[in-house]
């Protein structure tokens, strides 16, 4: 049985968005549920309705990597590995949410950072925060998907709670693609042996 939401989307903007990728359509969504709004966006690249499941990558906000190249985590990586991979089919969408340093904000981000240079991994820090290891539900890319008439995904992740966290929410993922790329030094590896010993995420190290 899906899960019984409150939340409430629309979509509040669309238009043509070329890329370095090729043409895409971006649209931009807000969530609302007990109050509080929440903003995404989904960048569309061929038909949604085409032939077998959509091609779909879930990616949070991340100010650091996406923006700034950070090598203390793979988020750019993954985002380009995932518009290429998108390029290359001519269909799949990308939906990007604000969800800075796994649901924590970008203030604690940094200040997670800080621990993280006295020696905590990215657990350990977000745990001394008082926070838990990831905030992040996805129930508003799950309402985003079927509010486009999407219901079948083939999933661009590494993380097995972004799949079950669909399929709670009624969207049926029917192939895991894998969405890993190279370390990029040794801080690189640290975070994602952290990811993969600590957060049950699949990926070759």
């Amino acid at each position: 049985m899906p899960a019984i939401s409150t939340l409430e989307v629309r979509k509040v903007a669309e238009a043509d968005f070329p890329t370095e990728y090729g043409h895409f359509r971006i649209y931009g969504f807000e969530g609302r549920k007990d109050g509080v709004v929440e903003e995404a966006v989904a960048v569309v690249m061929g038909e949604l309705g085409g032939p077998g499941s959509l091609l779909v990558r879930i990616h949070s906000q991340c100010l650091t990597g996406d923006v700034f190249h950070s090598l203390r985590c793979d988020c750019r990586a993954q985002l380009e590995l995932s518009l290429e991979k998108i390029s290359a089919e001519k269909r799949g969408m990308v939906l990007y949410e604000k969800k800075e340093g796994r649901g924590i904000g970008l203030l604690n981000k940094l200040r997670a950072y800080e621990l993280q240079d006295g020696g905590a991994d990215t657990v350990e820090a977000n745990e001394q925060l008082g926070f838990e290891a990831d905030l992040r539900v996805y129930e508003l890319p799950a309402a985003i998907l079927r509010l486009l008439g999407v219901t079948r995904v083939r999933l661009l992740t590494n993380n097995p709670e972004k799949i079950a966290a669909l399929e709670a929410h009624d969207i049926q993922v029917t192939e895991r693609v894998p969405c890993q790329a190279e370390p990029r030094g040794m801080q690189s590896e640290d975070y994602l042996r952290t990811k993969k010993e600590r957060m049950g995420h699949i990926l070759d190290l």
